[in-house]
């Protein structure tokens, strides 16, 4: 009996596709829409779940590297190391996956197919799961999403390593306790200059695999059944030919929450009419009933079945072994020593430094006594972020610091307070050890418990979110009565995934680091910046506000007033904010025309000096400003470079603009070049009102005239 076409390698794709779809029943067909597909065994065709997780790390499926949290990663600023990442991860997810068809085995978290990059803008600090994001600008999400995406797919031409998937489309961003009835209302300015554009480019530039939709509605439309985003923005305008997976139950919510349908036929009719592929939950197997009832045609259901299987031919779930470039990688990869080294690169580069009063840090390795107080310092949850894997290293904060301090020094531990505790401690013993030490640790901030995704943050009173932004109280009051107790120095580490606004800890510690959720090497990086054997070089992808009272209400999805591009008032830290061992100077600006026109370009050129004793990072970002008299955000990040300058070093920097650069968003959404007089910053950090004592390298700024012509 000869084989059918579609197990042909060397059969052009589109036809295998084609031969596959000719030799299944409709109701094959509808079982293969959702994400648990089932096994067609008269065509040996194993049974495949879509739902795999690999936000920083291969996810719920045993041992894994478990690299920072995307937050974490973005703040980096470095998109070459998330793509090493990325291409980490996809090596452990093959690695994975050939056991997994070696064994025979199948089933959920054992696939190829990866939700991720979360590429939605953490526009405000209280969403729980902003943690997953690249954090709050436009530019930045699109470069380390890019980078994210390309290390997960691979470049082997006709071949998904893994598939990507970029989520949540769009507009998504809380409040978790209402995502699955809420209508994020938005203007179509911040539509396209906020919200779409780094979906745009891994749909266009990227060729990212599959794109999944929200829970919410956008401006009264369910994203995962929107004729306005699926249909007229992502298939026509921007070509997706990709497959679109809908949020897990979303479609559930069409009829129960969202209320735009009466039945779960009519939900699964306007999912699959408008755009949506592939359903996590349970609300595609009921197209059999929108079939009969002529609300879907068969036509319909071979087209977003074709989506689907034009992405497992890609895979070469179909293809013999002998043709898979994947082969060879096999357990040995699976949290190697080089994803460990990796790991900690991240979690090294990540760590923000945020004060740092009279060069309290570094430490010595070699001082006498050292108290370390705070539950965060012996837990490993707080390495994890969520949507995480396992592994069997995983590095606490205390025991890397207690592996790179001198046999001489004596470590005194106490946990301090109760991670998710708001009273005050009932014993005050953890404070008379301060007095005795040379330096007092703390380790504070947030966890998963406090933060995460409905459901997950058990200690959350809000779905995940949070009400306050500031320090937890109980927390700072153990800080205050540790500053009470000593002038010695006074260090505080903060564990989260979300800006944790404290003036008052600010004013306390003489040091300040943003740890973030570091991943698994977390505890060994976080010593070596502590005790100096490398710089603090990460910067924050996120504004950090005064409090609450300087933000727009968390329900509203305008833009104004929010993120450091429309901020109106002094933020507590800046984005891309971020201090060094080192002392950085920006030396001289020149641009090599002061005007351009159509199908011109300009050169800028930056010099920069360490001046400093040590080696150091610098995150070089370049901002533009328009200042005619149009709605535009007071900056943008246009481009950003990360280098590393050695003591008494000069370096150039060279940035190249295209005229096309100089455009803004219209009303209507289209991109238009501005004529008139631009600002163009470059320094370490988002240009604005910010207080000197924060020690930002001075930025330099010059002007350029836009020609019309």
């Amino acid at each position: 009996m000869s084989h059918p076409k579609f197990t042909d390698p060397s059969v052009p794709l589109n036809e295998r596709v084609a031969d596959l779809l000719s030799h299944l029943t409709t109701a094959e067909k509808i079982d293969q829409l959702s994400a648990d597909s089932p096994a067609i065994p008269r065509l040996d065709i194993p049974a495949y779940h879509w739902w795999n997780e690999a936000l920083h790390g291969v996810a719920r499926a045993g041992l894994a590297t478990v690299f920072p949290q995307a937050i974490a990663m973005a703040a980096t600023f470095d998109p070459d190391l998330v793509f090493q990442i990325a291409e980490a991860i996809s090596d452990e997810a093959r690695a994975k996956y050939n056991a997994v068809r070696e064994a025979g085995s199948n089933g959920k978290y054992r696939g190829l197919t990866f939700w991720s990059p979360n590429i939605n803008i953490f526009r405000d600090p209280r969403w729980g799961r902003g943690q997953e994001t690249f954090g709050e600008d436009p530019q930045l999400t699109t470069a380390m999403g890019m980078a994210f995406m390309r290390g997960l797919q691979g470049n082997e031409k006709g071949r998904l390593k893994t598939a990507a998937c970029a989520k949540h489309f769009a507009v998504h961003s809380g409040p978790e306790k209402q995502r699955h009835s809420f209508n994020a209302q938005v203007s179509q300015y911040d539509l396209w200059d906020t919200y779409l554009p780094a979906f745009q480019a891994l749909v266009q530039e990227g060729n990212v695999a599959a794109v999944m939709g929200a829970y919410n509605r956008t401006n009264g439309e369910p994203c995962c059944a929107s004729p306005t985003l699926l249909q007229d923005i992502l298939r026509h305008q921007w070509g997706f030919a990709g497959h679109v997976v809908s949020d897990c139950w979303a479609l559930a919510d069409l009829h129960l929450h969202h209320r735009v349908t009466e039945t779960p036929a009519e939900a699964a009719a306007l999912a699959l009419k408008n755009g949506c592929d592939l359903n996590c939950g349970v609300t595609f197997p009921f197209l059999s009933d929108a079939l009969e009832q002529g609300l879907v045609t068969e036509d319909d259901i071979d087209t977003a079945f074709t989506r689907l299987l034009t992405t497992r031919f890609q895979l070469g779930l179909f293809d013999p072994t002998e043709h898979d470039p994947y082969a060879h990688l096999g357990p040995e990869v699976i949290h190697c020593p080089k994803h460990q080294d990796l790991a900690y690169r991240a979690a090294v580069s990540g760590m923000v430094l945020l004060k740092n009063l009279n060069n309290t840090l570094p430490l010595r390795p070699d001082l006498q006594n050292l108290y370390v107080v705070g539950p965060y310092a012996t837990d490993a949850y707080v390495l994890m972020g969520n949507y995480y894997g396992v592994s069997d290293h995983m590095v606490t904060f205390l025991e890397g610091i207690v592996h790179e301090v001198s046999p001489v020094t004596s470590i005194l531990y106490h946990p301090g307070f109760l991670p998710a505790h708001e009273s005050a401690n009932p014993s005050d013993w953890v404070y008379m050890p301060a007095a005795d030490a040379d330096a007092t640790v703390v380790f504070a901030g947030l966890s998963g418990l406090l933060e995460s995704e409905e459901g997950d943050a058990i200690a959350s009173p809000c779905a995940g979110d949070r009400e306050d932004i500031d320090l937890p109280e109980h927390q700072l009051a153990v800080i205050r009565e540790l500053r009470a107790q000593s002038s010695k120095p006074l260090i505080v580490v903060l564990t989260g995934g979300s800006p944790i606004c404290s003036p008052e800890l600010h004013d306390l510690a003489d040091a300040i680091l943003m740890a973030w959720y570091p991943g698994e090497q977390g505890g060994a990086a976080l010593a070596d910046i502590l005790f100096g054997k490398i710089s603090p070089s990460g910067r924050l992808p996120v504004t950090f506000p005064y409090s609450l009272e300087d933000l727009p209400p968390y329900e509203d999805y305008s833009m104004q007033g929010r993120t450091y591009r429309y901020l109106q008032k002094e933020p507590l830290y800046p984005f891309g904010f971020g201090l060094t061992y080192g002392s950085i100077q920006y030396l001289e600006l020149t641009l090599d025309y002061d005007a351009i026109g159509s199908g011109e370009n300009v050169t800028l050129s930056v010099s920069l000096n360490n001046s400093g004793d040590g080696l150091a990072r610098e995150v070089v970002q370049l901002y533009l400003s328009c200042l005619e008299d149009v709605p535009v955000p007071h900056y943008a990040l246009i481009d950003f470079r990360s280098i590393t300058l050695a003591p008494g070093k000069v370096k150039q920097i060279l940035f190249q603009l295209p005229y096309e650069r100089f455009s803004l968003v219209s009303q209507d959404g289209s991109h238009q070049v501005i004529t008139g007089l631009w600002q163009i910053t470059v320094g370490g950090s988002s240009p604005g009102h910010w207080r000197t004592e924060l020690g930002i390298a001075v930025p330099l700024t010059t002007s350029i005239q836009i020609l019309d012509h």
